[in-house]
């Protein structure tokens, strides 16, 4: 592929960052906001604005999506004024939102009745992988499709893996998110253990992020902890959603996953308690 027309639908935390990726890269993108304040910041660096998702689409190749929840995914897709609205024969979609695996494949489906190729590309790494362009992408789909668009991906992703049929994105994600679920507990109790025996704590991080405990939680998210740095690069709300995701779908493939749900009602008792624009890193404030 050349340089694309691109519509993208979501400019929050990481979305913001990957637009800017594209633009730097020469691809004329529109995007989707609420409000068109939020939009200016992109708009000023080349970025056009459309007042609904079906308006961003019109007389592009691509539409990218990245938003809060299944049902945001729904309306951005199937919606009055949704991408199908203006979806053209040989368009490719591409939800980038961690949703649930069966929307996936809904829209997959739909997506074909209509000429159009349907990819979810859920992604890991945080704001920190958005902005340096490494961030890790699982995708499910047409391994065909995956290939077209391999190389406008390039430009945000740094491990792009092709998991499967549709839906096979959004499952990957979930181990990804399963995995994240109980190392931030152990990160968390690490630190609540290190303070308590009186070390130093970024002393204890020199040591121990490189060795055997090692995991990018340790490395990225214990020093924000440490300095009570709370500002999100993946808000807390979102996480307690994608664990619901996996706790509801292991619950349909009959597995038990014990420690997803202890993490999964420790932070749904923090955004309980008002933190659910915090980041991750905030289940710190349960050890406190």
């Amino acid at each position: 592929m050349g340089k694309e027309r691109i519509a993208f639908i979501g400019t929050g935390v990481m979305g913001a960052s990957i637009i800017k990726h594209l633009l730097q890269n020469g691809h004329e993108v529109t995007v989707y906001t609420r409000t068109k304040e939020k939009a200016e910041p992109l708009m000023a660096l080349g970025a056009a604005w459309a007042s609904s998702p079906a308006e961003a689409f019109k007389n592009k190749e691509i539409a990218f999506t990245m938003v809060g929840y299944p049902a945001d995914v729904e309306e951005v897709y199937f919606g009055d004024n949704g991408l199908f609205q203006t979806a053209e024969f040989g368009n490719i979609v591409i939800d980038m939102t961690t949703s649930e695996p069966t929307l996936a494949k809904r829209i997959f489906d739909h997506a074909q009745k209509l000429g159009v190729e349907s990819l979810d590309a859920p992604v890991s790494g945080g704001d920190i992988g958005a902005q340096n362009g490494t961030l890790s992408i699982m995708v499910g789909g047409s391994r065909a499709t995956f290939n077209k668009v391999l190389p406008v991906m390039n430009h945000f992703g740094g491990n792009i893996v092709y998991q499967g049929e549709a839906g096979a994105g959004q499952h990957a994600k979930m181990c990804n998110q399963i995995v994240i679920a109980s190392g931030m507990i152990g990160v968390c109790e690490s630190l609540a253990y290190g303070l308590k025996a009186g070390l130093d704590l970024p002393t204890v991080l020199q040591s121990i992020s490189s060795g055997a405990a090692g995991s990018w939680s340790l490395s990225n998210l214990a020093p924000r902890m440490i300095k009570e740095d709370y500002a999100p690069g993946f808000y807390i709300k979102h996480f307690v959603k994608d664990m619901k995701i996996a706790l509801d779908e292991s619950k349909k493939m009959g597995i038990t996953l014990p420690g997803l749900a202890l993490a999964y009602d420790m932070y749904e008792k923090l955004m309980e308690e008002g933190y659910g624009e915090n980041g991750t890193q905030a289940l710190l404030k349960a050890y406190q």
